[in-house]
């Protein structure tokens, strides 16, 4: 007989360990399973250090966080660890982030955690504890869809306006066999009337916002200090040739930006692509920016059989580019190796290192087959013969160079 976590036996004889970041949606989780019994082992992972974020609002897995996390599991009569991720944090995270924004992409760090630190190596560390699952407090919900082999599968949660799933479309189905998800059947107001319930000192707690390890919000400043040889001027140029200004370097603009270009044309203006290798941001109309095909990399499927399979002729599903942005209906394309996603209203905006998160139908509950990292989007027909005159403009000036 299968416990509330569908795992066998009861609760008691059962370890569990929870992820706890501080925040009041980990440490309800924690509450929830203590009060069910089950034998909760609390862990909190330190990674990262820097002052700006000790008292800052809005920020995780550091100074005040940490010290809430403590205190709540001391409350709840739980034993709780820190672990010091700092130097695994800054290989597998901050430097790839780094590195990705200098090349003209615009990364999502939180997959990144997700997928190594968190996913990974937490997991592989409860399993050494002889946990029989690790539990977190994102909202998303999961099932098991093959009693024979307790396989599951990942679905959106209750309440749509915390949905998380499109940060965890990396999730393997072996980390998704082992994770719990506990809140994804609530909304957030019942989560915080629980903590308020078990008299945890986190009920009224800010949530987290933005990514973590940037002070304000400032991720140029950090990539600046990373990496202040990759921080070069360059030309502000039209996709139609003309050079219009300089910037002080591509990590400060990304696709789809209007606003803060630095130049005026006397007609609204976007940035329709950054090119690392040549420093150059290009900008042009707003059609310009029009998506219809993305070519991804990385992609991770939990779908029914596998996905060349399930996506030879084109796959019916809805893709979700942005995690503000509503999941749209596509077809997903895989052969060779390779796989693309056609847009069947196109997208504006699509930047390289984006995400693309894969569902089975436009739900609110609906269930999430994968997804992976935009390598190359390719815009209308003007818009992509427009970027090749330009590459063809600068080949042969590159090549007298050399």
């Amino acid at each position: 007989m299968l416990n509330s976590l569908d795992l066998p036996g009861r609760p008691e004889d059962t370890r569990v360990v929870v992820a706890m970041s501080g925040g009041v949606d980990s440490s309800v989780v924690a509450g929830m399973l203590r009060a069910e019994g089950y034998d909760v082992v609390g862990m909190t992972l330190q990674l990262y250090d820097h002052g700006e974020a000790v008292h800052r609002k809005g920020a995780c897995c550091a100074g005040q966080d940490i010290h809430d996390a403590r205190r709540v599991a001391e409350a709840l009569g739980i034993p709780h660890y820190v672990l010091d991720y700092e130097a695994r944090f800054r290989e597998a995270v901050i430097d790839p982030f780094a590195d990705s924004y200098v090349h003209g992409e615009t990364p999502i760090p939180c997959v990144a955690c997700n997928q190594t630190v968190k996913f990974a190596d937490l997991l592989e560390t409860a399993r050494s504890l002889g946990a029989a699952a690790l539990a977190t407090g994102h909202y998303v919900r999961s099932a098991i869809v093959d009693p024979a082999t307790g396989r599951r599968a990942l679905y959106r949660p209750v309440d749509a306006a915390r949905d998380q799933s499109y940060f965890l479309f990396a999730t393997t189905q072996a980390q998704l066999d082992f994770l719990r998800f506990p809140l994804g059947g609530l909304a957030k107001a019942e989560t915080r009337a629980i903590a308020r319930r078990l008299g945890l000192v986190v009920a009224d707690k800010s949530d987290s916002q933005d990514i973590c390890f940037v002070p304000q919000g400032r991720y140029s400043d950090l990539i600046a200090r990373l990496q202040p040889d990759a921080v070069e001027p360059g030309d502000i140029v039209h996709i139609d040739g003309r050079v219009l200004g300089r910037h002080e370097g591509i990590i400060h603009y990304t696709i789809g930006q209007r606003r803060g270009i630095g130049i005026a044309t006397g007609e609204p203006i976007y940035v329709v692509h950054l090119d690392g290798e040549r420093r150059r941001v290009i900008v042009g109309p707003r059609e310009a920016l029009a998506t219809r095909r993305i070519h991804l990399r990385d992609v991770n499927w939990l779908g029914e059989s596998d996905i060349e399979s399930a996506a030879a002729t084109g796959l019916p599903i809805h893709a979700r580019i942005r995690s503000s942005r509503p999941a749209v209906p596509a077809r997903l394309f895989a052969d060779g190796g390779r796989v693309h996603v056609d847009l069947a209203d196109g997208e504006a905006g699509v930047a390289p290192g984006q995400a693309c998160a894969f569902y089975a139908d436009g739900s609110d509950g609906a269930r999430v087959l994968g997804g992976g990292f935009i390598a190359r989007s390719e815009r209308g027909r003007e818009a992509e013969a427009a970027l090749r005159r330009l590459d063809a403009m600068v080949r042969p000036v590159e090549a007298a160079a050399r």
